[in-house]
């Protein structure tokens, strides 16, 4: 808007109020959409796919604007403020990420231009990333091949996560990034995606529901709305549409 301002540094709370979205007009995707993220939480997006949870983060960062009810950040309206200085403050780990033919500390230092050297190893080493570079044959000075092809998905996931690491972002929006990956790397993923959570407003869209457990709350998403909300345990108390999902998921695998 005309006279739009910088938002300045954040705490990452959250407020969607009665969100309504479409990409086409007349067809909602986001109806009546309430929910309140405090800094720090974690909060768990679940839900078949085609039900919304990508564009609730699409909207949160502005790449499309609602058609009604409101999306406030520490409670200023994001229309009113400057794009990039929103987007500076978000931090996105994707399932299939964009790696460039640079450098691995190039890759890493993407998420932040002004980062050293160091700052990108400190970022690394969170992101359980350091060891195998190291390993690799110039190290953090090897080239990778358009789209880092010349690494397997997890060390793909990995750099993703040190990139995010060095921006050093208030609220996080992850979009679950364990796919195609070994039990041994997954768990790689997971601690460094925990350990990347740590006091920051997070966003996670669930495809394996073993992954929310520690989520402050579980919004349970369906055809553009909240259908249920709160946390695993309570969720699967009341033996709902989250119980048939999560049951669905670990039928053969578990017990009880």
């Amino acid at each position: 808007k005309p006279g739009a301002k910088p938002i300045g540094e954040i705490k990452g709370d959250v407020v969607f109020d009665s969100v309504e979205f479409s990409y086409v007009p007349g067809v909602p995707v986001l109806k009546n959409m309430s929910f309140h993220a405090q800094p720090g939480q974690i909060v768990a997006l679940v839900g078949p796919t085609g039900a919304g949870k990508t564009t609730i983060v699409n909207v949160l960062g502005r790449f499309y604007d609602i058609q009604d009810g409101s999306i406030r950040v520490d409670g200023v309206d994001i229309r009113e403020v400057m794009r990039w200085s929103l987007r500076k403050q978000l931090g996105t780990v994707l399932q299939d990420n964009f790696l460039f033919a640079d450098t691995v500390m190039e890759n890493i230092r993407y998420g932040n231009p002004a980062a050293t050297d160091e700052d990108c190893i400190k970022a690394a080493t969170l992101a359980n990333a350091d060891q195998w570079i190291t390993r690799l044959p110039k190290g953090y000075g090897t080239m990778l091949s358009e789209r880092g092809s010349n690494l397997s998905q997890g060390q793909r996931q990995l750099l993703a996560i040190a990139r995010a690491v060095v921006t050093d972002p208030k609220i996080l929006i992850l979009d679950e990034a364990t796919s195609n990956v070994d039990t041994r790397t997954e768990a790689k993923i997971q601690e460094a995606l925990l350990r990347l959570m740590e006091k920051r407003t997070s966003f996670v869209i669930a495809h394996r529901l073993s992954t929310i457990r520690k989520a402050d709350q579980v919004l349970v998403i369906r055809d553009g709305e909240i259908v249920e909300r709160g946390t695993h345990d309570s969720l699967l108390m009341v033996k709902g549409f989250y119980y048939n999902l999560y049951k669905s998921q670990f039928r053969g695998t578990e017990t009880g």
